[in-house]
């Protein structure tokens, strides 16, 4: 790089902006290292090598010792014991998804199930215990049934959970890299000082933005090589579509990090005002779980949150190998985003 291009404005705010990043251990540890401790403890603990074992209380009573017999002959079921009130305890505590107990005798039995039926774990355990007693008493299917397990990568929670976080680590490093950054330097009154160089306002944005994207690259890269190497998760649509997205959405996010700055002249101020515009994403935008589960009702203003359409095509390219034309729609709101809020930080902001 010539002398000259290296002393201009652009390049020397960068390199600024690129000091202080690395500099700020809090910065860096946020940015880089929380969202790969999210990806593989999440990994972890929802790792799918076997079915998760399903935990059932069985009340004491007459026939207690034959069901506890009957349900330990399956390597699914944990069996428990106790009196009603414990069975109860267990499964208010979650230490137990099921409570059985057996009302009447010989013919005339009837497995009595306890269970919550909001807990979609304790709905599937009633359906495989009852599976396994109703078998061991002797039930015959009228019609055969053929089972075939089948692991295909790109099924399990840790590449749903992927590119959910991802899509966090954008808008985390944009609106908090860009705002917190800005209003600190407010602050500190070194805009106004800048505002008295040469510079051009322009330049310091592009600045602003751009070094974004130096911090915001290597994090992605980092995040999917370790889920390949840890968890085999792949992208079924390829790496390119994944870097566009990223592109785009780096710069979505730190657009939308300019305008929330744009005013603020407190840390307080602009901490609650990041917290206020990033709760509703990280709570509705499908990070940890599909934003599906909403109501019908809300789904609208669910898909035009900023970080719906970044998640949700980065799960069409990796989940299902989408290709451009398909996450297009997804593209174009990223798009609107983008110029929007970008065209209004330049018109409000203030340098003082």
């Amino acid at each position: 790089m010539s002398s000259g291009a290296a002393n201009h404005p652009l390049v020397q705010l960068f390199i600024a902006r690129f000091r202080e990043f690395i500099r700020t251990p809090e910065a860096v540890f946020w940015s880089y290292v929380f969202p790969l401790v999210m990806m593989i403890s999440l990994g972890l603990a929802f790792r799918s090598d076997s079915v998760e074992p399903v935990a059932v209380c069985v009340q004491e009573g007459p026939q207690a010792d034959e069901l506890i017999q009957t349900l330990q002959a399956s390597p699914r079921f944990v069996v428990l014991r106790g009196s009603p009130e414990e069975c109860r305890q267990m499964l208010r505590s979650g230490k137990a998804e099921l409570v059985l107990t057996v009302e009447g005798s010989g013919t005339e039995a009837v497995y009595h199930y306890q269970l919550d039926q909001t807990r979609p774990g304790s709905v599937s355990a009633r359906d495989a215990v009852n599976d396994a007693l109703q078998i061991a008493a002797g039930r015959k299917d009228p019609v055969g049934t053929k089972q075939t397990a089948v692991t295909e990568a790109g099924s399990r929670y840790i590449d749903f959970l992927v590119p959910g976080l991802i899509g966090m680590g954008l808008m985390g490093g944009g609106v908090w890299g860009v705002g917190y950054a800005i209003v600190d330097m407010r602050i500190r009154q070194v805009l106004k000082r800048l505002l008295g160089t040469p510079m051009k306002k322009h330049h310091f944005v592009a600045a602003m933005m751009a070094s974004r994207m130096v911090f915001m690259i290597p994090e992605m890269i980092v995040i999917l090589i370790l889920s390949r190497l840890m968890f085999s998760v792949v992208s079924h649509g390829g790496y390119l579509l994944i870097g566009v997205i990223v592109l785009l959405g780096a710069f979505q996010f730190a657009s939308i990090g300019l305008i929330i700055a744009s005013r603020a002249k407190t840390l307080e101020a602009v901490a609650g005002l990041m917290n206020l515009t990033m709760v509703p994403m990280w709570i509705g935008s499908g990070i940890f779980f599909s934003a599906d589960r909403f109501p019908d009702l809300v789904q609208p203003v669910i898909r035009l949150l900023p970080l719906t359409p970044v998640i949700s095509s980065l799960r069409q390219v990796m989940q299902e190998g989408a290709g451009l034309i398909t996450i297009l729609p997804d593209l174009g709101l990223m798009l609107a985003w983008l110029v929007i809020t970008f065209v209004v930080a330049l018109r409000i902001f203030r340098w003082d």
